[in-house]
Parts: structure tokens; C-alpha cells; sequence
């Protein structure tokens, strides 16, 4: 089963609904408003839904083994929220990961505002409940687009910056792919989704209230927070940019980030932030998302999307790809490719033998 089929579900139903319903209107004379308003849509919005993502994903988060952060209210991220109550600041790392949806004006040309509220929503909780699951705390919902900060007390640098690219690459496939087919059959072009990913270390970043009374909220201070909203700005379509401290922490392949470019491959910018005078210029990345995620043993592409791989068959995939590798090693036909990846391809370096001497 596709991780995203309930989202798609929902999204399918209530276009559906649209298209009966201009039908229906079409031989009712009189008729005022859309019947699409009084069937399927409140009962939409009056569900119960929770930050537990829907059953199809709860499948990838079980044989992925992750522990997904579902006792959350937004812009509250729990090891922070103390500092409301108080003028206090505290400096501590943080992830900060910007979506936002390109082209959604788009749906306006073809359905009614109760379908485009039940998509918007329902790409809005796609975005959320795949955060939510590699451990993302929602900070703001800003239109169509989704604030997240990914890491905490206790949680590890690496880990968090390897779990908020992945939950950006797995969202990025779902409307670059699953999102793709059902607009395309109604002539819906150019909906996309653009992604910023900057991370700050503790030195770098402050936790304080934001606004007064009320009106306010627990925040970052900091460049990287900023800067991930910037480099969504230059991301391509259904593209990822992350800063430079995401990729030294991650310590991913090479292969898997170049620098940003236009539509002719010329570098644009290749800096999203120059401090000249002080020495201090931060490049940004375009990240291959789709390369990164085929790496990933608990995921695979299938014909209806991206499905999730059981613990077992990811070991047996694994101890296959071992036996295989020393095949090769022990045939003297292994080769070492970029990506530090052995195989018999003969497109990298030739593996030489290795002979060990011991003496007492």
C-alpha cells in the first residue's frame, strides 16, 4: 500500500464530489450554491483527526522504527515551552525545515472553495503527520506551507538533520509524483512543492518569547532560522536547498548535493548569506532527494508510489547485498563507485587485495 493512499483518498473524494455536484447543478433551475458545500465537505472538517498520521503511514513509522512526536500543540515544541512564562533565553540547536506549496491558485480555475478547502487541508496534514513521524514539532502553518523544527534536548545533531531530510524528500515525492497524477486529469499544471533546510548549532540559535499577552509564541533567533525560508525561495520546483552546516552534519555522499542552479545549469547563487568583512560565506545545496531516497532500506518505489519495506525483508535485503559484495571482493571483480558503493561496474576504483603480515 502507498504511504500517502489515505491522504490521496480524501483528495480524490472530494474532487469527485465537485464534478457530481456541478452536474447535479447543471438540471437543478433555481439552484444557488454548491451541494458539494452540504455533502462530504463538513463531514470532512468534522472528523476527528489527531497528529497521529492516518493508517497508511502508520505502516512505514512500525517497520521503520520511529517514534513519531504526537503529543504536540503547534509552535509549542515541548523541551522550550517553559520560556513562555518567563523573559528567559536559552541557547540550543535546532533543525528548521520550511514547505511551501507552489502553483495552488492554480486549483481555483477548476474546483469550488469547499474541495480546494478539503485538498489544501489534506496536503497540509500529508506535510504535517511525515514531519510529525521522523520526530518534527510543528512551529506555524503559514498559508499553504508548514514551519517545522526538527531536534530537541537529548535528541542527536546527525539524527536530527538525516530525519528532517527525509521526511522533506518523502513529502517532495508525494507531490512531485502521487499529487501529479490525480491533477493532471483534470489539467491542473504546476503544483509543486519548494523546500528550505538549514541547520543551527547551539552556539547559533536562541529560544525566546515572541509577540506579548497572548499574541505571542516560542521562537528561534537565529540566521539559520531565517535562512531556511530563504533557500525555499531558490529551491527548483519539487526541489530541496540546504544550507552547508546540514550537509557537513549529515556527512552524506557528495554525490548527493551540487550546487544551485538555473534552468541553463549556470550556478546562481552560490551563496545564500556573505558576511564578507567577517569572513563568514554560507553556501547552499541543491539536495537529490529521489537518489537519496532509494538508498533508504526501509522504503521502495512501487508502481502506486512509495511503500514501506518490513524489518524482515529489509534484513534479507541487506544480508543479500553483503553476500553479494563479498562475491565480488573474494572474485577480484570489485569495484568502488563515488558513492562508496562496491559493485563489479567497473566505473570506479579497482579494489586491490589486501595482505596482512602479524609477527610475534
Amino acid at each position: 500500500m502507498n504511504i500517502y493512499d489515505n491522504y490521496l483518498s480524501a483528495i480524490r473524494e472530494a474532487i469527485d464530489r465537485d464534478k457530481n455536484s456541478k452536474n447535479l447543478n447543471k438540471g437543478l433551475s433555481g439552484f444557488q450554491g454548491s451541494l458539494n458545500e452540504t455533502v462530504g465537505t463538513r463531514a470532512y472538517f468534522e472528523k476527528k483527526v489527531d497528529m497521529t498520521p492516518l493508517p497508511s503511514f502508520l505502516n512505514l513509522i512500525n517497520t521503520a522504527g520511529l517514534k513519531a512526536n504526537v503529543n504536540q500543540k503547534l509552535g509549542e515544541h515541548p523541551d522550550f515551552k517553559r520560556l513562555k512564562d518567563t523573559n528567559q533565553t536559552e541557547k540550543h540547536y535546532i533543525v528548521s525545515v520550511f514547505i511551501d506549496i507552489k502553483g495552488s491558485t492554480n486549483l481555483f480555475k477548476e474546483y469550488d472553495l469547499e474541495t480546494i478547502a478539503v485538498i489544501t487541508n489534506t496536503i497540509q496534514r500529508a506535510a504535517i503527520h511525515t514531519c510529525v513521524a521522523f520526530g518534527g514539532y510543528i512551529h506555524r502553518l503559514q498559508g499553504d506551507g508548514v514551519f517545522v523544527y526538527f531536534g530537541g534536548k537529548g535528541v542527536d545533531k546527525k539524527d536530527a538533520n538525516l530525519k528532517a531530510i527525509t521526511a522533506a524528500s518523502m513529502f517532495s515525492y508525494f507531490v512531485k509524483n502521487d499529487l501529479k497524477k490525480i491533477f493532471d486529469q483534470d489539467g491542473i499544471e504546476d503544483i509543486s512543492t519548494r523546500i528550505g533546510i538549514d541547520f543551527g548549532d547551539d552556539e547559533k540559535v536562541i529560544w525566546a518569547k515572541a509577540g506579548i499577552g497572548e499574541c505571542c509564541e516560542i521562537t528561534t533567533y537565529s540566521l539559520h532560522t531565517n535562512l531556511a525560508s530563504k533557500m525555499q525561495s531558490h529551491a527548483k520546483s519539487n526541489g530541496i536547498v540546504i544550507g552547508e552546516f546540514v550537509k557537513n552534519k549529515t556527512q552524506l555522499s557528495d554525490d548527493l548535493f551540487s550546487l544551485v542552479t538555473d534552468s541553463q545549469g549556470n550556478v546562481t547563487k552560490r551563496y545564500i548569506f556573505e558576511d564578507r568583512k567577517n569572513g563568514f560565506l554560507y553556501t547552499q545545496y541543491e539536495f537529490n532527494w529521489s537518489k537519496y531516497l532509494r538508498s533508504l532500506p526501509y522504503l521502495r518505489e512501487e508502481g502506486d508510489g512509495l511503500v514501506p519495506v518490513s524489518k524482515e525483508d529489509a534484513e534479507r535485503e541487506r544480508l543479500n547485498k553483503l553476500r553479494q559484495t563479498a562475491g565480488l571482493v573474494s572474485g577480484g571483480n570489485a569495484f568502488t563507485d563515488s558513492l562508496r558503493n562496491i559493485s563489479s561496474g567497473g566505473t570506479g576504483v579497482k579494489n586491490q587485495p589486501h595482505r596482512f603480515h602479524y609477527e610475534e
